[in-house]
């Protein structure tokens, strides 16, 4: 699978935190984040405080985000998105490093994030902070 800058981003579907089946296609907005994380993973649970700060600036704007979970239990998976007010579209096989997702996007590592345009296209890899809220506003402002 060609992961590379300007290829299109493989589609997915998954399981919600309700059950139901999300596809990355449907998810898209003008700019989107992929955002790999997993509850027990600090690195991951010390960058969401940034990523909610960026959902709740740009969303309006056309920013979505979709978080995939390498989480193992529903339970802790389900807390961590409630406790950390993640408040976009979440989904997890509960597969954790065995999660066909991360393999497609061949996530060594977690957080690992994807941002792509409004086609699905990947733009950029495993940008944070601020040098991530510098490319969506460069992405929403074309």
């Amino acid at each position: 699978m060609d992961l590379s800058i300007g290829k299109s981003a493989p589609n997915f579907t998954a399981k919600n935190v309700d059950g139901k089946l999300v596809s990355l296609k449907e998810s898209l907005g003008k700019v989107t984040i992929i955002d790999f994380w997993a509850s027990w993973c600090g690195p991951c649970r010390r960058e969401n405080p940034s990523v909610v700060a960026l959902y709740n600036e740009f969303h309006a704007k056309g920013l979505n985000i979709i978080g995939v979970s390498l989480d193992k239990e529903a339970t802790a998976w389900k807390e961590a998105i409630t406790k950390d007010k993640l408040s976009w579209t979440q989904v997890s096989n509960l597969k954790h490093w065995e999660d066909p997702i991360a393999a497609t996007y061949n996530v060594q590592s977690i957080p690992a994030t994807f941002l792509l345009d409004a086609n699905g296209n990947i733009v950029a890899k495993d940008l944070h902070g601020d040098e991530l809220k510098a490319k969506i506003t460069e992405l929403l402002a074309k």
